[in-house]
């Protein structure tokens, strides 16, 4: 049930095509690249794979196709949570006969439950498959935070096994790495606060920059635990303006962009997000640069 995510995980973009169906053929593409620049493990159909767009059937659609492109070469993380336990339920399972390596359940947007409701959600959720569940505290877009105390007793569930901690909480984050097993994996979820993550115990990042800029994260992140912090700390500099930029309108927009202007279109977003407006994409062309 162990498996290893690597420090560099990238939640993926879903490419589209110009009428707004998912193409496959860039999403071969693109994971083929993501693999040769850097990434560790792929996150699929999370919230920059712009999730609540995407139909059930598309999403294991996206799951049996990450699958096999991968090919074994890294771990396919399946996003399958939502405010929905029968529903997320049912999608883990069909993720897992799929074949995915590991499932992401985000916290329950939008209904705000309990610490005790989210603590029994996960749990159900994770009871009902036999692989390895990485949890998803995004209280930005959920509008509800898994306390550290809750994620401390779900890392007791036997394959509950990680987090991606994306409340900004650099406390909170002490406390969960504190707190858990040693085998219990933290990731940050805020590409700013990469080498600050690391440098209190986090074990990687699921990133948004990753698409662009994974090598140069793995480099940075090589130097921390080897000790050349002075390094770590020049890199993380000079990256902390991209990474900021790849946020500055609402995510994937920005990155979907980037990655279009290095040569590898990925097609645009679905509604209710839009495209960059021109001043944005010269913005962000400035910052590649």
């Amino acid at each position: 049930m162990v498996v290893n995510f690597g420090r560099v995980s990238t939640a993926m973009v879903t490419p589209f095509d110009r009428k707004g169906n998912i193409d496959f053929n860039k999403t071969t593409q693109l994971i083929n690249y993501l693999i040769e620049h850097g990434t560790d493990s792929l996150v699929i159909a999370g919230t920059t794979g712009e999730s609540p767009t995407l139909t059930k059937e598309e999403k294991l659609a996206l799951f049996r196709h990450a699958v096999k492109i991968a090919d074994g070469r890294i771990p396919v993380i399946a996003g399958t949570g939502s405010n929905n336990t029968k529903e997320s339920i049912d999608l883990s399972k069909k993720a897992e006969a799929i074949g995915v390596d590991a499932i992401m359940l985000v916290a329950p947007y939008y209904s705000k439950p309990s610490q005790e409701g989210m603590f029994l959600h996960f749990k159900e959720v994770a009871n009902a498959v036999t692989l390895p569940v990485m949890l998803y505290n995004v209280p930005g877009r959920s509008a509800v935070t898994i306390s550290p105390d809750t994620i401390i007793r779900l890392s007791e569930v036997p394959n509950i096994m990680s987090v991606k901690e994306a409340s900004g909480d650099l406390g909170a984050m002490t406390k969960i790495i504190a707190s858990t097993a040693d085998d219990f994996l933290v990731y940050c979820g805020d590409d700013g606060l990469t080498l600050p993550a690391l440098s209190i115990g986090a074990d990687g990042i699921v990133s948004v920059a990753s698409h662009i800029i994974g090598k140069e994260m793995q480099q940075m992140t090589e130097a921390h635990l080897s000790g050349d912090t002075s390094r770590a700390a020049k890199l993380h500099q000079e990256l902390l303006p991209l990474m900021e930029g790849l946020f500055a309108t609402p995510s994937p927009g920005p990155v979907k962009t980037a990655l279009q202007l290095k040569g590898l279109d990925v097609g645009s977003v679905r509604l209710p997000l839009i495209p960059l407006t021109e001043d944005e994409r010269k913005s962000l062309s400035k910052l590649l640069s």
